[in-house]
């Protein structure tokens, strides 16, 4: 039975909800366990159950078990319908209200290289892999940026010194806060990419152009929980999958493929591993 639009809408209308979806929707196509989603949002683990509970009832979120988790993806087929309704049935197709297409990505290019931003907590590991592997791999036609939601001080010592071990250049490389990139007469972004789960759980303003966004989780190599002893395996593990990823990511035909299926393609790059 079609859910009325009306009973969505109010699932939508109290601001802790509205904060969950919001989440699952920067998490798509991703399913995120109930305890993250809690943690993330700072709520107590029966109050984010009921908020689960009333948006799956109105069909805006799906839940799916793997094992003994519950894990929770916005259903964007439900939320089509909402915004096909209110903004084509209630309007009459009107070309002046109804949503434009999402623009066409240009073929990357050396005279208009297309610009990227990886995003994670510290900005001192991932993302900063990440930002030099593609500015090796670019060709010019990329211009690759990182930034942080708390940035550390600076890049990990240890991920520099694999970069310089695999022959990347490290000029340049700082870990800085991601508002370095909503200033006026910084470049607009054509891709961001979040490399680790609390990064893309966050909530972050709009960015400045509508870039394409996607999920690319990671691991913290660094993290408290890596002994001394494993951290350069676990640094090169996450430069592996991070070079596979880029290297992908750089030889897709841009200019042939349509604003939907370059999504799609975006989406599966953050899937695979080495």
């Amino acid at each position: 039975m079609e859910i009325d639009i009306t009973n969505q809408l109010s699932a939508l209308a109290h601001p802790k909800r509205l904060a969950l979806f919001r989440l699952l929707m920067r998490r798509y196509p991703h399913g995120v366990p109930a305890g993250e989603i809690s943690g993330a949002l700072g709520l107590k683990a029966n109050t984010a159950s009921s908020y689960l509970s009333a948006l799956t009832q109105v069909g805006l979120i799906s839940q799916t078990r793997n094992g003994t988790t519950l894990r929770y993806s916005a259903n964007v087929t439900t939320l089509r319908g909402l915004f096909g309704t209110l903004l084509e049935d209630c309007s009459q197709n009107r070309p002046d209200i109804c949503l434009p297409s999402t623009p066409q990505i240009f073929s990357p290019s050396v005279e208009r290289p297309l610009n990227v931003l990886f995003l994670c907590t510290g900005n001192s590991a991932r993302s900063i892999l990440a930002e030099a592997l593609l500015a090796s791999f670019s060709g010019g036609k990329f211009q690759a940026y990182s930034a942080g939601t708390t940035p550390a001080e600076a890049p990990h010592p240890d991920v520099l010194a694999l970069l310089k071990a695999k022959s990347h250049s490290v000029d340049g490389l700082t870990s800085k806060t991601l508002d370095v990139f909503r200033a006026q007469n910084t470049p607009k972004m054509d891709f961001v990419f979040t490399v680790c789960d609390q990064a893309a759980n966050e909530e972050c303003p709009s960015w400045p152009g509508h870039p394409m966004n996607a999920h690319w989780g990671l691991s913290d190599p660094v993290s408290n929980s890596c002994t001394p002893k494993d951290l350069p395996k676990a640094i090169e593990q996450t430069y592996d999958v991070l070079k596979s990823r880029i290297q992908k990511f750089v030889d897709l035909p841009f200019g042939s493929l349509d604003p939907q299926s370059l999504q799609h393609h975006l989406d599966d790059l953050g899937q695979q591993n080495v």
